[in-house]
């Protein structure tokens, strides 16, 4: 690589040795020589300038989460025999706010420094750690030296999730209730009991310490759970949803930050976010929680409980983009057949369209309650009618809780089921 500099040094080279030449004055010689002595130097300097130099990125983890401080530590080492006057450290990353570009002077021989960084997430979705860029050169910035690192790192920042305090579902059961507490093959979160390995059972359904106790193979045997699944229904389709450009009030999780974190002043996040809080709020309390999504991509999550089913949804959510092609109406005519009667199904949406209500009404046909958790589309810039909507889905003796932008979503989730809006943060 050469720079102007370069290019300027080399032509009042060439004028200095043509004048050297034709005018014998030595003056002219000299500078010729002095520039030409620049330019090699120089040369050999920016040559060896990245030599022996090695960058190492760690991240702590690479699953991050939005308000939470994303942290990667970086070693960077001169295994060279020459110091190093300046290196820049130019980092390619995709994720929003995370600054690791740094320039470091007088980088001794033999030397090794560390730094943490440490971002506050502030975007959820997928994103790309590296490549990372070296630069150097020579002290006259003649020829700049790079050096790519082409490592890339995946990782994934989950949606915010916010702490409620309550938050009703309607107490829904598979048909038969307790009566339905029958055994089945299949592993469940409910064991009944164990008795002697037979043919065919599989190996992660022994229970070795009654195994290693009675002396011979003990296996455990389930039942299916009469408790209802709760399923998480996102409403992702791209004319369902807006934003402003203003900020609004801070949702803050004191819990894990010092600092407040905003949520961006889009249907679509608060969407998003009040999900994840449901869904964290149901599966700490041993709900076995689903979730489906129609967003670029439909997903599907089959219920489930525990830390490992909180993670599937919430690197679901991670990814809905908003930019999907089925509306709310097309997405419980294509996947609410799968859903079990008895199922509770937390319909989360933007849209102040009466289809919200023929959604709902499709649910309640198939013996699935459903929850309605309206965002008001007005206060994104959107157009009027969710007040409406709330009013007609409570008339028809549906839960429903209106969100608003700017007004706590904390408060608004844990409201009662009768209130119509969200408490003011």
């Amino acid at each position: 690589m050469i720079s102007s500099r370069a290019r300027v040094i080399f032509v009042l080279l060439m004028v200095s040795a043509g004048l050297a030449l034709a005018g014998g004055k030595p003056i002219f010689a000299n500078m010729a020589y002095l520039l030409a002595g620049l330019l090699v130097v120089s040369f050999v300097w920016s040559r060896v300038s990245l030599s022996g130099i090695s960058l190492t990125r760690l991240a702590r983890t690479h699953r991050g989460q939005v308000g939470v401080p994303f942290e990667e530590a970086f070693v960077l080492r001169n295994a060279s025999r020459w110091s190093k006057v300046w290196l820049e450290i130019e980092d390619l990353s995709d994720l929003p706010g995370h600054r690791v570009s740094t320039v470091l002077t007088g980088f001794g021989a033999g030397r090794e420094r560390k730094w943490p960084v440490r971002t506050i997430c502030r975007d959820r979705g997928r994103f790309h750690l590296g490549p990372t860029r070296l630069l150097g050169g020579d002290p006259f910035g003649l020829f700049p030296a790079a050096r790519y690192l082409a490592e890339r790192q995946h990782v994934i920042i989950l949606p915010m999730t916010l702490p409620l305090t309550s938050f009703s579902v309607p107490s829904g059961r598979r048909a038969g209730g307790e009566a339905l507490r029958e055994r089945t093959h299949q592993v469940t979160p409910n064991a009944a009991g164990v008795r002697d390995y037979a043919p065919g059972d599989g190996f992660h359904r022994i229970h070795w310490r009654s195994t290693a106790r009675r002396g011979r193979l003990i296996v455990k045997e389930f039942e299916l759970d009469p408790m209802a699944d709760a399923w998480l229904v996102v409403d992702a389709s791209r004319v369902a949803h807006w934003s402003l450009r203003a900020a609004p009030s801070p949702n803050v999780r004191p819990r894990f930050l010092p600092e407040a974190t905003t949520l961006v002043p889009s249907s679509l996040e608060y969407a998003v976010t009040a999900a994840a809080s449901i869904g964290l709020y149901l599966l700490a309390r041993g709900q076995s929680v689903g979730l489906m999504t129609s967003g670029r991509t439909r997903q599907v999550i089959q219920p489930d409980r525990g830390a490992a089913q909180l993670y599937r949804v919430l690197e679901a959510l991670a990814v809905v983009d908003g930019d999907g092609a089925m509306d709310l109406e097309d997405l419980m005519k294509v996947e609410v057949p799968q859903i079990p009667r008895g199922s509770a199904a937390i319909v989360v949406t933007a849209s102040p369209e009466e289809r919200v209500l023929v959604a709902a009404r499709h649910l309640e046909r198939r013996g699935i309650p459903p929850v309605l958790v309206l965002l008001d589309a007005s206060s994104f810039g959107g157009p009027p009618g969710s007040e409406s909507l709330a009013l007609a889905a409570r008339r028809n003796g549906y839960p429903v809780r209106l969100l608003r932008c700017g007004e706590s979503l904390a408060a608004g989730l844990a409201a009662p089921m009768t209130a119509g809006h969200a408490t003011a943060a």
